[in-house]
């Protein structure tokens, strides 16, 4: 199939192409230039945040639209503009950010969406597509990991792990959040194509089991090497906090799980990676080829003191 590629070079990306050269599809890789692109591709370069940058765009069309980097309806809708809908599928990295607050746990798909959440646009993009009879498929990660992340997920536990500094503990670490590692969204991304029943269909897409917030300082130090045991935890009163910040600490201070049976059953999918298996992949072949020489920690001093 033709394919269109809006980004591919960066995190997501990566691993999604390769799997699409494999497969042996024409692929068209739009970027703003400033990452090598595999050999064997197209690579068309611009800047989607207007409709002139996709001036590139226009006239052409395509089977597939993968869509991995759109934060909002502005975003992929002008990309449409451009290219006409596609032939066969439009692909789309939503986000499980868009789900409201629940008493309810783990969520499906069906759960409500919260209009002021700042993944928004991407629940507007979802129901943009569908009223415009679009196909789709639309995968919803909670905290996407592993190598080349440039979101400061499991690199914050590493780095103080590393660097020996006590880590952060929001309240008794109960908390149970969700990650799913990047070679998993790829490849269900990969498979959806070449399903029918995916046509339309919004997917929750991580792991299989979610993780309390000690359990995961606890994973991260033995993918670092060291004995979970010597690792300090302190403990901080979160209550005081956005419950969905990621600012002075880099996930949710929520539950954040979400239920994956969907997408399990429809793309005959299952995550190749256990939380402990991804951290080893992701400290062994991005954080130890690129550790931080000196990190900050004072954002640190906020929670738990100097």
């Amino acid at each position: 199939m033709q394919i269109l590629v809006m980004g591919g070079t960066r995190f997501v990306g990566k691993p999604l192409v390769a799997r699409l050269m494999a497969q042996g599809h024409a692929l068209t890789l739009f970027t703003r230039g400033k990452n090598p692109v595999p050999a064997g591709v197209e690579h068309i370069t611009g800047d989607r945040s207007n409709d002139e940058g996709l001036n590139p765009l226009q006239g052409r069309a395509f089977d597939v639209i993968v869509d991995s980097s759109g934060r909002t309806l502005d975003d992929s809708r002008r990309v449409l503009m451009a290219t006409g809908h596609p032939r066969h599928r439009f692909v789309y990295v939503s986000s499980a950010g868009v789900y409201a607050g629940s008493d309810h746990w783990p969520l499906d798909e069906n759960s409500p969406t919260d209009p002021k959440s700042r993944h928004a646009g991407k629940a507007d993009t979802e129901a943009w597509l569908t009223a415009e009879g679009v196909p789709f498929t639309s995968f919803r990660p909670t905290y996407i990991y592993g190598p080349g992340n440039y979101n400061p997920v499991e690199r914050w536990f590493f780095d103080r792990i590393v660097h020996e500094q006590p880590v952060p503990l929001p309240g008794d670490g109960t908390t149970i959040t969700q990650l799913g590692h990047v070679d998993d969204l790829a490849e269900a991304m990969a498979r959806c194509i070449d399903v029918d029943a995916a046509a339309n269909r919004i997917y929750n897409c991580s792991g299989k089991q979610g993780v309390t917030f000690e359990g995961l300082i606890r994973a991260a130090a033995q993918a670092c090497g060291k004995d979970p045991q010597t690792v300090v935890m302190r403990s901080f009163d979160p209550s005081a906090l956005d419950p969905k910040a990621r600012k002075a600490f880099p996930l949710r201070l929520n539950h954040f799980l979400t239920d994956i049976t969907r997408v399990e059953r429809e793309l005959a999918w299952h995550p190749r990676f256990d939380l402990a298996a991804g951290l080893a992949d992701s400290f062994t072949n991005d954080y130890a080829t690129n550790p931080s020489s000196s990190p900050d920690f004072s954002s640190d001093a906020t929670l738990i003191g100097a």
